[in-house]
Parts: structure tokens; C-alpha cells; sequence
């Protein structure tokens, strides 16, 4: 069990690593594909010590919205976003709680 348990770990340590050089959401999204098209992604690592927007701010990423530290929108260096809900990532400014809307400019 443990060998599954660092294995998952490797590979969350290794996804936020390239988070941390993120310039778009286009690089968040390939790097947390889920399966469910390109518009949206998976960070299946949230109950650990390091977070997503942690690896973002490093890479430059500003926040743009913030309801909790599990549901927020991030502006990139080139000004494309994401939104971040529970582990799920959304292209664009989604926090209207309707992520299969269009993204829509933040106030």
C-alpha cells in the first residue's frame, strides 16, 4: 500500500513542479488533464501540504476571485484564466457556479 501511496505522491509532486511554470491555462490544463476535453482538468492532489495556487503564484499567476481556498479564479501571465473548484479546473472565469457556462470577465 505504501508504494501506491508514494507513487501518488511522486506523481502530485511532479504536476505541481510543472504548475510552477505555468504561463497559461492552456499549460494548466495539459498538465491536469482529465480526460473531459480540453476545457477542463483534475488536481487530484488537494488534501496534501502543497497546493495549486501556491504553484501558480510561483509561476506568476495572480488571483482574480476568491470564495474559499478551495474555490477561486486565477489570471495567468498572457491574462487567461482558470477557475479552481474542489480539485476541478475550469478554463476561464467560471465562479458564477455554473462551470459548463462560458467564462465571463471578472469584475
Amino acid at each position: 500500500m505504501s508504494d501506491v501511496l508514494d507513487t501518488f505522491w511522486a506523481a502530485i509532486a511532479e504536476q505541481l513542479q510543472e504548475l510552477r511554470t505555468a504561463k497559461n491555462a492552456d499549460d494548466v490544463l495539459s498538465t491536469l488533464a482529465s480526460g473531459h476535453g480540453l476545457d477542463r482538468g483534475f488536481f487530484a492532489g488537494s488534501g496534501g501540504d502543497d497546493t495549486v495556487s501556491d504553484a501558480l503564484y510561483a509561476a506568476g499567476w495572480e488571483l482574480v476571485w476568491a470564495e474559499s481556498s478551495i474555490y477561486y479564479t486565477m489570471r495567468a501571465p498572457d491574462g487567461s484564466m482558470i477557475t479552481y473548484i474542489e480539485g476541478d479546473i475550469y478554463r476561464g472565469d467560471r465562479h458564477g457556479n455554473c462551470p459548463g457556462q462560458t467564462g465571463r470577465p471578472a469584475n
